[in-house]
């Protein structure tokens, strides 16, 4: 349990300096942020929507550059964290994981829309080409990870609504539905992510093949060598959440730092 713990304490932690440290050493929001007057922070999807937008991003924006702090962000995900910022970061994640909770204390086999996992990729080409051609970042006008957040930091109610939607479609229709098939900010960091060094590692000659971890998963998809060969989660879609490496009784799962073992062997 201890990335779930991690995890929790990581995304209520951001949630917290955002609502409670704006005076102190931070401003500004998921989007676009300054910690301590200095360090410039910003969503490279939020400013390739602005791009596309033919809006500028070369101006200051609380003081810090937009440019500079997308790509920090870019860049650390790219090159080492991968698509974790899915399961460490976003607030929906929370959500998410408590309707996957909530579906299997239930036992529940009910309604199971059947959504391809391509179509957040879909959802992320409409939005950049509506972005263009509305001349408007179109998701970050309609974001329900932004509603959330914002919600949460200023204590407004009307986040609870996309919340509850949010639970309700992942428990009752479609597991994982909002993260896995449609998110369009999970299918940016999935294509930048593919490179990234962290990585988590299976061996072969561990596993008893119990598929716990292809069970929990919400990306089931990346563990396709599971009882078949040795290898690393090379997939830009593993968001890193350590779930599998939890219930993984053989210690057959592990991260990596892309196969840095390999060389002391």
């Amino acid at each position: 349990m201890k990335y779930l713990i991690l995890r929790r304490i990581t995304q209520i932690a951001i949630l917290a300096c955002f609502a409670f440290g704006t005076s102190l050493f931070v401003q500004g929001n998921l989007s676009s942020s300054l910690w301590f007057s200095t360090i410039p922070l910003s969503d490279p999807y939020a400013v390739l929507q602005l791009l596309c937008a033919g809006l500028s991003v070369s101006v200051s924006a609380l003081g810090g550059s937009v440019l500079i702090g997308a790509l920090i962000i870019l860049a650390f995900y790219a090159l080492f964290a991968g698509r974790a910022f899915c399961a460490w970061v976003c607030p929906v994640n929370l959500i998410v994981d408590f309707a996957a909770w909530v579906r299997r204390k239930l036992d529940y086999q009910g309604s199971r829309v059947n959504l391809s996992k391509n179509t957040r990729y879909y959802v992320l080409a409409l939005s950049l080409l509506l972005s263009f051609i509305l001349a408007t970042p179109a998701f970050e006008s309609i974001s329900y990870i932004g509603i959330i957040q914002r919600g949460v930091i200023f204590g407004t109610i009307s986040w609870l609504m996309v919340a509850f939607i949010i639970f309700v479609v992942d428990t009752f229709l479609s597991p994982k539905a909002t993260c896995s098939h449609f998110c369009p900010l999970g299918a940016f960091y999935a294509l930048v992510s593919r490179f990234a060094l962290l990585k988590v590692k299976y061996d072969f000659n561990k596993c008893s093949k119990c598929y716990n971890c292809v069970n929990i998963c919400p990306e089931k998809q990346v563990l396709s060598m599971v009882g078949k060969q040795s290898a690393s989660v090379n997939s830009g879609e593993c968001i890193r959440c350590g779930r599998c490496v939890e219930v993984c009784n053989d210690d057959a799962l592990n991260f990596n730092i892309f196969d840095l073992q390999r060389s002391k062997k």
